[in-house]
């Protein structure tokens, strides 16, 4: 009683339907034992080298099951992309099994078996703890402050049996291994608990994830809210899996996240690069922004999400281009983050190099400038990684001298490394109105092409360069005089962005 006032007090009182649910937690300690002839998996979507490495564990002594989005995937008969295992042997025990594996990760430390290209990432069963008494100090105290990370311990200082969170209750460290009922209920949703044993191909059900992926429901193990205080992270896993799955999520799943959003804040911008991308590169990238929307997660949660979802004027270039990702990604054909980002921030950087450009700055200097301030701002939130920033400015720096389309450039343009992202991204702004349906026509039948009608166009584009033009002076850097067919108009052509000098693309 008296515990349940000082929450009222402090303004963290839950509702009372939740406050029983969080006291009525069950932790079952015995599974549900699913057999073939009811789950229906098909052996041939598993990987060999999961079951591989589940027997060598299990020939040793051990444990060993495949566990978690891959059982998920198997139930839903989908072929999983990832294989885990989850094993009672420790790190050290694994590693020794196998002649290709090393010990990954501090917060949580896995073992990766490697068979070639393919790693299956096996983990031990963690133990269920307690939150450290001193875990929140006296942050919530009026007048205190909370108090500081522990320091990042060396791998050869970390106790094999340490727990730790911050303030938030953001666990930091966690490498307490314990029961595999510990295990299930440490995880996060209840259609990612389940554990698949190839050897008798049973499935062990400890939180009733069956009966929540027939139901197509997605509903947190434990208390949500403490869960998220342990993990922000999850929020935005509950958004993809809801929108990756079709999956409804429940309404005790989902209530604390408004609330707590804030808390993504405290999650490193490196994780928080790496969930975003999984979301943008699930396969449903479309459906996971709109459901981010729809949950509360976009404001200030990542400045990506509110130029991507606030911006109506870039609306249909995002579109087509989360549409065209979807497709080459369901289809199983390689995609480019580096391509996906760029299309992402384009219009940031064509309204920031538009201002400066306006302001008198020369085009090829204020775009380089303009990508720049961009990335800068991004990089507080979401830190994209350096080779998909070196790949977002060539394609974003392309964009002027393909826009050209004249033998001068053309084939210069045509031998980039870079220039089928680019191209690609040329004909995304054609079919969303930015640019003239005549540029991106003429790129493609230039692809496309033999040597004969390459020289053709080619020839075209130097009768176009040889035509006399009248140049007169304009007291002002407005307007363009080029016309649409890209002859010269009565007008001195301008130095904006759209009409970068011929010789920008050796800048």
């Amino acid at each position: 009683m008296i515990k349940k006032l000082i929450r009222r007090l402090l303004g963290q009182d839950e509702s009372a339907a939740s406050s029983a649910s969080a006291e009525a937690v069950r932790i079952p300690t015995t599974p549900t034992v699913v057999s073939a002839d009811v789950h229906h998996i098909d052996p041939a979507l598993i990987s060999r080298n999961a079951v591989r490495v589940t027997d060598t564990l299990q020939q040793a002594g051990f444990r060993a099951f495949i566990v978690g989005g891959a059982v998920r995937d198997l139930l839903l008969n989908v072929a999983p992309k990832d294989f885990d295992v989850a094993t009672d042997a420790t790190p050290e025990q694994v590693q020794k099994l196998f002649r290709r594996a090393r010990i990954i990760g501090r917060r949580f430390q896995i073992v990766h078996v490697q068979f070639g290209q393919d790693i299956i990432e096996t983990s031990t069963f963690r133990a269920l703890v307690d939150q450290p008494a001193d875990a929140t100090g006296s942050a919530g105290a009026a007048g205190t402050t909370a108090a500081e990370p522990p320091r990042r311990l060396k791998r050869a200082e970390l106790d094999r049996r340490t727990h730790a969170v911050d303030a938030s209750g953001r666990v930091l460290r966690d490498n307490v291994w314990g029961e595999q009922h510990e295990d299930a209920t440490r995880r996060d949703f209840t259609i990612n608990a389940m554990y698949y044993d190839p050897a008798t191909q049973t499935v062990l059900d400890y939180h009733n994830g069956m009966a929540d992926i027939r139901a197509r429901t997605l509903r947190m193990i434990g208390d949500p809210a403490t869960r998220y205080r342990e993990d922000p992270v999850r929020m935005l896993r509950v958004v993809r899996f809801a929108a990756k799955l079709g999956f409804e999520i429940d309404a005790a799943t989902r209530a604390p996240i408004t609330r707590l959003a804030d808390l993504i804040n405290n999650v490193p911008a490196a994780r928080l690069f790496d969930e975003m991308l999984k979301l943008l590169l699930s396969g449903h990238a479309l459906a996971c922004l709109q459901r981010l929307r729809a949950e509360g997660l976009h404001h200030g949660l990542l400045p990506l999400l509110d130029v991507v979802l606030e911006q109506p004027h870039g609306e249909k270039f995002v579109t087509l281009a989360l549409t065209n990702t979807d497709d080459r990604v369901r289809a199983g054909k390689p995609v480019s983050p580096g391509f996906l980002f760029a299309a992402l921030l384009w219009q940031q950087v064509q309204d920031r190099w538009n201002k400066l450009t306006a302001a008198g700055e020369y085009p090829i200097p204020a775009l380089h400038r303009a990508m720049d301030d961009v990335l800068d701002t991004q990089t507080e939130k979401l830190a994209i990684q350096k080779r998909f920033v070196a790949d977002m400015k060539e394609i974003w720096s392309m964009q002027p001298r393909l826009e050209k389309h004249n033998g001068r450039t053309a084939l210069r343009a045509l031998e980039h490394p870079r220039f089928r992202a680019a191209y690609d991204f040329l004909v995304l702004r054609c079919e969303s109105g930015e640019l003239e349906a005549s540029i991106g026509a003429w790129w493609k039948a230039f692809v496309e092409g033999d040597v004969e009608a390459r020289e053709i166009l080619l020839t075209q584009g130097a009768a176009r360069e040889r035509a006399p033009r009248r140049r007169r002076r304009r007291s002002g850097r407005g307007g363009q005089g080029a016309g649409s067919d890209g002859t010269a108009g009565d007008a001195e052509p301008t130095r904006g962005p759209d009409a970068a000098s011929d010789d920008s693309f050796d800048a």
